[in-house]
């Protein structure tokens, strides 16, 4: 079976959910007390299944499983049975309708709000605006068609500019009956407080190595088990960084990376050329931030490791002696300096057309202490 048929599927197509089972049973429990907060803040790092697990609520809430608006029993108006009140699960039967209707973004009771397309240059906009805030309001005042709820999904609220987050929270303080809004943050530190305060905040942990492998194993059959847990541990429990990170072949280039690293302070010029070239080639945009990204991370978990007195744990058995001697390098201001300039570097080459080449060798120079 190839990579493609496993491939990780959109959030609100998703079945499959692993490793976040006490945020279920929270909400679960929130709905059995009768005291269903309005809005829910569900947040954590990127690509651990915030936005599959609101899809997973949402889908739960329009097939009758919230009581209240519905009767406890009894088909819905989609031809459904209801869940029992009693239910141990969000989960819902991927043959129903109303998964169906969710999946292909069709339920008249659900409304997503993701960065729209620009009108004017047809491109996907970098925030979500007031006119995607505004719809909202109209949605959740329309009566529901089917289990008495509306839902809406803001995928994510950290993307909102300040207009289209005051409009949001404009309906957080006076939320009609029957509406339920869920707001997917992968930093709520950054929210308006007053919007925070609004949300029952449920936050969604990075996932476990055996849920990883798990996960890893289901939608890359192909890959061995010691590949799976270098994903994950790269990954630091994220599925959809790990997943992202094997398309872009992220395994090769951090081994690539460990192989130069291993020999700091003395840098073997050929083989910095031979890596640093690849990336020179048009269509290897994303590979370059791969790598780059990698290093920012490497020299990152160096620095944490030794602000604490500590060597930080290897990810590649490999790399053990190396990070013994780089820890003695540089002092933690000048491992943090250097974590801030790969950053930077990483940051400016597209925008101002830098030589990804030249980036990378300056990069290992600056760990060498010649650049």
């Amino acid at each position: 079976m190839s990579t493609e048929d496993h491939a990780w599927p959109e959030p609100r197509a998703n079945s499959l959910l692993v490793g976040q089972e006490a945020a279920e049973a929270t909400f679960l429990a929130a709905c059995r007390s009768g005291k269903l907060p309005h809005a829910w803040l569900i947040a954590g790092p990127p690509g651990i299944g915030k936005a599959s697990f609101a899809y997973r609520i949402a889908r739960y809430a329009l097939n009758g499983g919230i009581e209240g608006p519905v009767p406890e029993t009894g088909p819905s108006l989609f031809g459904d049975a209801l869940p029992s009140s009693e239910a141990e699960s969000l989960a819902i039967d991927p043959d129903s309708t109303v998964f169906r209707q969710v999946a292909a973004a069709s339920h008249p009771d659900l409304l997503s709000v993701e960065r729209g397309i620009n009108e004017r240059t047809k491109k996907e906009r970098s925030e979500i605006v007031v006119e995607d805030a505004r719809r909202v309001a109209g949605f959740l005042h329309k009566t529901a068609a089917g289990s008495g709820w509306r839902v809406v999904v803001i995928d994510s609220v950290d993307e909102m500019n300040r207009n289209a987050a005051n409009a949001i929270l404009k309906i957080l303080e006076e939320p009609p009956a029957n509406a339920l809004l869920l707001l997917v943050s992968h930093s709520p530190g950054r929210l308006l407080p007053t919007i925070r305060s609004r949300c029952r905040l449920l936050r969604l942990s990075a996932l476990g190595e055996a849920d990883m492998d798990r996960l890893l194993a289901h939608y890359l059959p192909e890959e061995t088990g010691e590949n799976r847990l270098l994903l994950t541990r790269l990954s630091e429990g994220s599925i959809g960084g790990a997943l992202a990170l094997h398309a872009a072949g992220g395994m090769a280039l951090y081994r690539d990376l460990v192989g130069l690293l291993a020999g700091l302070p003395d840098l073997e010029v050929r083989k910095l050329h031979a890596f640093a070239g690849r990336f020179e080639r048009a269509g290897n945009e994303d590979a370059f931030q791969t790598a780059m990204a990698l290093l920012a991370d490497w020299i990152a978990r160096l620095a944490r490791a030794k602000g604490l007195g500590q060597l930080p744990h290897p990810i590649l058995a490999e790399e053990e002696p190396a990070l013994r001697r780089l820890a003695a390098l540089h002092s933690l201001d000048r491992w943090l300096e250097l974590w801030e300039k790969v950053r930077h570097l990483t940051a400016r080459t597209d925008a101002i057309n830098l030589d990804r080449k030249q980036v990378v060798i300056g990069a290992f120079l600056a760990l060498q202490g010649t650049g």
